[in-house]
């Protein structure tokens, strides 16, 4: 990088440094050693003598950096539409035919998406339009991969229960697993035998493994996240903020109008 364009970053005063070192202007490879040294101690120099500029750069690129992973985003959102909202691999509650759509994507073991259940709740009771799809994000040990696989294996046995063992097994206390799930879905009169049977099927995978890509292709590491319209929202941001993105999308079609 020639030094000019290094200096215009770093601010004005190291520009006039530099200029009376007489190497404002030269090519980085018409630098002798001596000058070289020169600029870097000048470089040096100016930036403990003001540290705010190296915050302002990381500021700067991190600004740059969410513009990026907010392109990234919006180029997966608008290719993955069918899986991401409509995929026969995932559950849907609330109003199967709401006029607007809620995704999240959640860990049994997650303490926030615990946390977040009863702002899922508040929504789906109050807003009698609202249409939720729930994606098993397995991402905090071999615990929740267990647990996600008989999540699965009731949806499938047992469709009319799910939504109610997903409220019992979230609000239980405790690690989330196998045996955790097997006796929650025991609870709600629910076969074990046959969920055991069940956690053979290709369709266990295929869901989880769909789920991971999804959230790989949106970069969503973390949960609980969501989408709302044409936007990720990561972590727990509570029921006022969803709120707001739905409604949101129904006056203008964006979670952000």
């Amino acid at each position: 990088m020639p030094p000019l364009t290094l200096i215009s970053r770093l601010g004005r005063g190291v520009l006039a440094a530099a200029l009376a070192l007489g190497i404002g202007i030269a090519p980085a490879a018409a630098l002798d050693d001596a000058q070289r040294k020169e600029f870097e101690t000048v470089i040096r120099d100016y930036l403990l003598k003001n540290p705010e500029v190296i915050q302002e750069a990381i500021g700067e690129l991190q600004k740059r950096q969410a513009a990026v992973e907010a392109g990234q985003r919006q180029q997966a959102l608008a290719g993955l539409k069918p899986q991401i909202f409509d995929s026969a691999h995932a559950v849907t509650i609330g109003n199967p035919k709401g006029d607007i759509t809620l995704v999240e994507f959640f860990d049994y073991n997650c303490g926030y998406c615990k946390h977040a259940l009863a702002d899922m709740q508040k929504l789906v009771q109050n807003d009698p339009k609202l249409r939720v799809v729930l994606k098993e994000f397995p991402v905090l040990g071999p615990g929740s991969v267990e647990a996600a696989q008989v999540a699965v294996a009731v949806r499938l046995l047992a469709p009319d229960k799910y939504y109610a063992f997903h409220q019992k097994l979230l609000g239980d206390r405790g690690q989330a697993n196998k045996a955790k799930a097997l006796a929650v879905a025991s609870d709600l009169g629910i076969d074990t035998a046959a969920i055991e049977a069940k956690l053979t099927d290709p369709e266990i995978n295929a869901t989880l493994q769909e789920s991971l890509k999804l959230a790989d292709a949106l970069g969503i590491d973390g949960t609980p996240s969501y989408v709302v319209g044409d936007t990720v929202i990561v972590g727990a941001v509570g029921h006022d903020q969803i709120r707001k993105a739905l409604d949101s999308v129904r006056n203008c079609g964006k979670a952000q109008c």
